[in-house]
């Protein structure tokens, strides 16, 4: 987790990402994400519409280790994030699947 952690902070430092379920719903639609990230304690209803869509629009879901406020931390925000959505990856390595 710490891999995928680092680089998530890095994707939101230097990147472009979507923080929230609805701005990664939002990139989804929009096909701009490339990449979704989401906790693993998460509400059932967002994580099946989150599912559902990036599914449709095959887009890779990951799942992170811990809850929306330790996803929240890594983001660099001082509240609780249930979902993220890469949309460049910046100067992070997340995108390819062995630096997750």
């Amino acid at each position: 987790m710490a891999d995928l952690a680092n680089n998530i902070r890095l994707a939101v430092d230097s990147g472009k990402t979507a923080i929230g379920v609805n701005s990664v719903l939002d990139s989804i639609k929009r096909n701009s994400a490339k990449l979704v990230i989401i906790t693993s304690k998460n509400k059932p209803d967002d994580l099946q519409e989150i599912a559902h869509i990036a599914k449709i629009a095959g887009i890779e879901i990951v799942k992170f280790d811990g809850d929306s406020m330790r996803l929240g931390a890594v983001c660099g925000k001082p509240y609780s994030v249930a979902a993220v959505s890469i949309i460049e990856a910046g100067n992070s390595e997340i995108l390819n699947a062995e630096n997750r």
